[in-house]
């Protein structure tokens, strides 16, 4: 499997970690979007359980915390900062316009924070986006520049989560699947007894998304 970690504010390269090097762009590449007070490390283990021909990145989001890990923007004082939010999507595409191939669809896995910020990218280009892994997230309600053109043409979406969240407020979950429902062709599955995380169930999942996404 190809490998390719991307930092947001690099500090040296991860063990291991192989950049992508092929002739002609992937068709596809999967973004891993981490969730509030974790780093690109935390979901670059789902790699295994991707498509073998699929290429992915890990990005680091640009806020760094007190102690450790970061954020895509702050939740101090709400879960959806509009405009703190506006921002982190304009950052992560600046990364993307300078990291990836323009013939290059996305695939954006995000977890919790990560999940919005998946949805943000499709919200503001579609274009780009092939489809959508959004994990025990959520969705701003503020209108994003792409809505109307979703719900004309539905795209791809994978919605997971667990009916025992402690973390996602259960307002945001319902309001999370009418926009889904509104503007998207969702997969949407929830998993009995699965609290803020991903089961194993889930990732099988995820693997017959994919798989069909690249068929």
């Amino acid at each position: 499997m190809s490998a390719l970690f991307a930092l947001q504010s690099p500090d040296a390269p991860l063990p291991g970690a192989q950049a992508a090097t092929a002739a002609e762009p992937a068709e596809f590449l999967a973004v891993f979007l981490h969730g509030y007070g974790s780093d690109e490390r935390d979901l670059a283990g789902l790699a295994e359980y991707l498509p073998p021909t699929l290429p992915w990145a890990s990005v680091r989001a640009p806020l760094r915390l007190p102690g450790s890990g970061y954020s895509w923007y702050p939740l101090e004082v709400d879960f959806s900062p509009a405009e703190a939010i506006a921002e982190a999507t304009d950052s992560l595409w600046e990364w993307v316009d300078a990291n990836v191939d323009a013939r290059t669809s996305l695939i954006p896995i995000g977890f919790s924070q990560g999940a919005m910020m998946a949805s943000q990218l499709l919200r503001t280009r579609p274009e780009r986006i092939g489809a959508t892994v959004a994990l025990s997230g959520y969705v701003s309600d503020a209108p994003r520049s792409a809505d109307a053109r979703l719900a004309q043409a539905p795209p791809r979406v994978f919605w997971g989560r667990g009916d025992q969240d402690p973390v996602i407020p259960a307002d945001l979950v319902e309001s999370a699947g009418e926009w889904f429902a509104k503007h998207t062709a969702v997969q949407a599955h929830v998993y009995p007894g699965m609290g803020h995380s991903i089961s194993g169930e889930e990732l099988g999942d995820i693997r017959r998304f994919l798989d069909a996404t690249l068929a």
